[in-house]
């Protein structure tokens, strides 16, 4: 059940991130994992992110503990991104502009999460 509510987290972060160097390190780190689990699937409509889920605990350590990083940060920071980009289209860094565009608005949880990932402990 944890495992899933993690995947299910960090899908969430992958398609709506507000950390782009969370996201790159995750695409970095989960690149041949996802090509090795989830090579026949063709992306949209979440299918890649359905695979990830399905496949998690065959993915990489290193792939599985920035999937985690990344679970925390789409928790602590998604009524942020609800509540400040609600009417932004995801992808295409979209999401991460707007939120640097509010980032005085965030809120402590999300700032904290976001220092705790860019400091490594999270």
């Amino acid at each position: 059940m944890l495992k899933t509510l993690v995947a299910a987290g960090a899908a969430l972060f992958i398609t709506m991130t507000a950390a782009s160097a969370q996201q790159r390190a995750a695409m970095k780190a989960c690149a041949a994992d996802i090509k090795a689990q989830c090579a026949g699937v063709q992306p949209g409509e979440g299918r890649i992110k359905d695979c990830i889920k399905a496949h998690f605990s065959d993915l990489s350590a290193p792939c599985q503990g920035v999937l985690v990083k990344a679970a925390a940060i789409g928790k602590a920071c998604a009524a942020d991104v609800k509540k400040n980009c609600a009417s932004v289209k995801p992808g295409g860094g979209r999401i991460e502009a707007c939120m640097k565009e509010h980032m005085s608005d965030v809120s402590d949880p999300c700032k904290d999460a976001l220092t705790q990932a860019a400091a490594g402990k999270t």
